[in-house]
């Protein structure tokens, strides 16, 4: 699908032009049992890089120990636009305790109020337009468990200024959000290595 052809069938009756049309923000959803998730949503951000976007990844499970591959290649990638101006500038940021890693050692509570605060500095960023690419990695996660208001997080995304175009992973994305999204897409396990009893290996999980 070059340069984004769609059916002139399908052409909203907007008033807009096609190039008003390509700058409008994108919601996007990454989401279902397979695996890709999250790999699907960095690409997306390194096209956004390229394009001289100012990148801000939040990362709502990983743990702070956790070093992944995207993660070191995105903060050379800042340091570069930094040092040349190529490319935009980055922030990578992992949101509380790393809850997938240290629940013994973090009571509920604590995981829950450690994920809303993240989602209300992300509204503040929102609001400020500090951004033009928000990726919210694994944020479907916090809102299943309660942690974050999926009521608040529909008007915030509805109600966002400017052209940021914000992007969301993990499983089980709230129907509220699939609606609101511009770009939904389900990734579907059909084989695993894991599934036959193989680690995690690096170049593939990091």
């Amino acid at each position: 699908m070059p340069k984004g052809k769609i059916d002139p069938a399908n052409i909203p009756d907007d008033g807009l032009t096609t190039k008003q049309r390509r700058s409008l923000p994108i919601t996007a959803i990454h989401t279902g049992p397979g695996k890709g998730k999250s790999t699907a949503a960095f690409g997306m951000a390194l096209r956004g890089w390229n394009n001289g976007f100012n990148i801000g990844v939040f990362q709502f499970v990983k743990s702070k120990t956790w070093n992944s591959g995207e993660e070191a290649v995105f903060k050379r990638l800042g340091q570069l636009h930094d040092e040349t101006g190529i490319g935009g500038s980055v922030e990578w940021q992992k949101l509380g305790e790393g809850w997938s890693w240290l629940r013994k050692t973090s009571s509920e509570e604590e995981l829950a109020q450690h994920a809303n605060e993240g989602w209300q500095e992300i509204k503040r960023r929102l609001q400020a337009e500090t951004h033009d690419m928000y990726v919210l990695d694994e944020f479907t996660y916090p809102i299943t468990w309660g942690w974050i208001d999926i009521d608040d997080v529909v008007e915030t995304l509805q109600n966002r200024p400017g052209t940021q175009h914000v992007i969301m992973t993990g499983r089980n994305a709230d129907p509220k959000l699939i609606e609101i999204a511009d770009l939904v897409t389900e990734m579907t396990k059909v084989k695993h290595p894991m599934d036959a009893g193989r680690k995690g290996q690096a170049g593939i999980e990091w």
